[in-house]
């Protein structure tokens, strides 16, 4: 396999797990939400919550409760959501549609996959063992793996490492600015993915990724 039209044969093809590889937007909206009601809070909206899962659970606390860091009960609400999606993380969580195929294409071709997120392995780790990709994935770099998360590329550098793939060769995939630049700071190929939970699709082309496509079936052609 290779990247259309470029000639070179790909090494690996790495992913961002949040709204690049998995749509995990159905558990946040409900556990933030689970979360609010223990506040005695009304629920937020699901389309209000959906573009920005992945900017993680600080995000996530903004959202529902207006509180940054320094806020003096961050800390307990920051936790209260984290533990309330430990104990729900993977009800309604799914590939996004197409991604399966794409899958078994990078298998049957004996190119190595594998995923770098900057989802601690608290919770990426339960995740694709209930998605059943755990045996699959090649290699998960999460921020306990490294000293510096994305848009740094140690991640991206350790995961081409445990694979034994050249990350001049490889393709980095991902829905947000600090995936492309990662990529970019590898040296990778970067793929940037409009599906996910983007806000402002325009806003992508300003990200200089080397590809954008619309749909997993785009980066499918892409790849083949």
């Amino acid at each position: 396999m290779q990247i259309a039209g470029s000639g070179t044969p790909i090494s690996t093809v790495l992913f961002d797990l949040d709204g690049t590889l998995i749509d995990t937007a159905p558990d946040f909206v409900r556990c933030l939400n689970l979360v609010r009601q223990r506040y005695q809070l009304e629920p937020l909206p699901a389309e209000g919550i959906r573009p920005h899962v992945s900017d993680g659970a600080r995000a996530m606390v903004r959202l529902g409760f207006g509180l940054e860091p320094e806020h003096p009960d961050y800390v307990e609400r920051h936790t209260a959501f984290l533990d309330t999606y430990a104990d729900h993380i993977c009800q309604d969580t799914v590939l996004f549609p197409g991604f399966e195929s794409l899958l078994v294409a990078l298998e049957m071709a004996g190119i190595p996959w594998g995923i770098v997120t900057n989802k601690p392995a608290r919770f990426a780790v339960p995740l694709l063992d209930a998605l059943g990709l755990a045996t699959r994935c090649s290699t998960l770099v999460c921020p306990d793996h490294v000293s510096q998360r994305k848009p740094h590329p140690e991640g991206l550098f350790l995961a081409c490492r445990e694979v034994g793939a050249d990350p001049l060769r490889g393709v980095y995939v991902g829905d947000h600015i600090r995936d492309i630049e990662a990529g970019r700071n590898a040296g990778m190929t970067t793929v940037a993915v409009r599906y996910g939970y983007i806000v402002n699709p325009a806003e992508v082309d300003l990200w200089q990724a080397d590809h954008t496509v619309e749909t997993v079936e785009q980066l499918i052609n892409l790849l083949q």
